[in-house]
């Protein structure tokens, strides 16, 4: 969430100068799945799932993940793409495919406010990361990944991916993430979050004409009480007019969300647990985590626990400091920018074939 927040600061500046220097340039691409079908048993004729790729296809493919409300513009930031896709760099863009979808129901894939509105098919995780196969397989023809990196919401959906599609990858990373159920307070604020929307009266359902008011303010409350860092917070506001200063700037800062779109996003999250799936993990996982992430506190012990289920992982955990940024600070990759290559010089690569054995 806190990567939303800075990419208005930092998108053109990415998207120009950043990868023209360090990598080559995105390619943007569109597939669209034919008859996909949902969860919830609803089937729409067509999906269109956005895409960008950095890279040759001849590369060992990567698919890197990203966060709720993000985008794959949003994982291209000079903090995480510019010290990962780089020459010489763990996902050295000149070796690796790199591949970054739209989430289903962000960017410019398939969403509500495409037309459909408040009658767009609820979606959760497990028609995201289905919707991810379909593009890997089906539109890009890529068999097996090498790599799966995934940010906060990413991060769930490679945990997914680890059980559901076992044999699609070679390693999986796991950021800012737990396998375990969704609960406790990460659910809570996301309830409230989407609770607190669909209670403006400019919502009227879903079919409202101008955006309801409230979700800027929603979004602000959410995005500050759930990632950040305390130790941050508190050098950055260190007293009462700094802190109104920094909401103020936040409240003033362009958001252009549609409601629907923030309401389905936020939501898919509920149905989330992909712990029962742990012992299906073929691949090698590195998970990282942040000592100071307020929506996965390490302090609750899931994490360690769920580790053990895992059978060829273990957990990075971020130690807290004022550089960190909590819930957000693994969109920053210079705090695990050597874990990620080390893990890729260890992790045995199977073909296709023997993955299949």
């Amino acid at each position: 969430m806190l990567r939303r927040m800075l990419v208005a600061a930092v998108a053109a500046v990415a998207a120009t100068s950043s990868f023209a220097a360090d990598y080559p340039a995105p390619k943007d691409g569109v597939y669209i799945a034919k008859d996909f079908k949902f969860h919830t048993g609803q089937v729409l004729g067509e999906v269109k799932l956005a895409y960008k790729t950095i890279g040759e296809p001849s590369g060992q493919p990567v698919l890197i993940l990203h966060g709720t409300a993000g985008s794959a513009q949003s994982m291209l930031t000079p903090a995480f793409a510019g010290e990962l896709f780089g020459a010489g760099q763990p996902l050295d863009a000149t070796k690796y495919y790199i591949i970054i979808p739209d989430a289903l129901g962000a960017g410019k894939s398939s969403k509500p406010s495409d037309g459909m509105k408040a009658a767009f098919p609820q979606y959760n995780y497990d028609d995201m990361v289905d919707a991810q196969y379909r593009l890997v397989t089906e539109g890009l023809g890529v068999k097996r990944l090498r790599l799966i990196l995934g940010n906060s919401m990413g991060g769930m959906h490679g945990w997914i991916w680890g059980s559901r599609y076992a044999e699609a990858m070679d390693a999986i990373v796991p950021m800012a993430s737990q396998p375990t159920p969704m609960a406790s307070r990460n659910w809570m604020m996301r309830r409230l979050l989407v609770e607190s929307v669909k209670a403006d009266p400019d919502y009227n359902n879903g079919n409202y004409t101008t955006q309801p008011k409230s979700l800027k303010l929603a979004n602000t409350f959410f995005a500050i009480g759930t990632s950040g860092g305390d130790l941050a917070y508190q050098q950055l506001a260190p007293t009462r007019a700094a802190a109104d200063k920094f909401v103020d700037d936040r409240l003033a800062a362009p958001f252009n969300a549609d409601a629907n779109d923030f309401i389905w996003q936020w939501a898919s999250s509920g149905d989330f647990n992909a712990a029962p799936g742990l012992t299906k993990i073929k691949a090698q996982v590195l998970a990282i985590n942040a000592a100071d992430d307020e929506r996965n506190p390490p302090q609750t012990g899931l994490m360690e626990a769920a580790m053990k289920d895992v059978k060829n992982g273990r957990l990075y955990m971020i130690p807290a400091s004022t550089d960190t940024r909590g819930h957000g600070t693994t969109g920053n990759a210079k705090f695990y920018v050597e874990q990620v290559r080390q893990m890729l010089q260890t992790a045995p690569q199977r073909t296709v074939e023997s993955a299949n054995r």
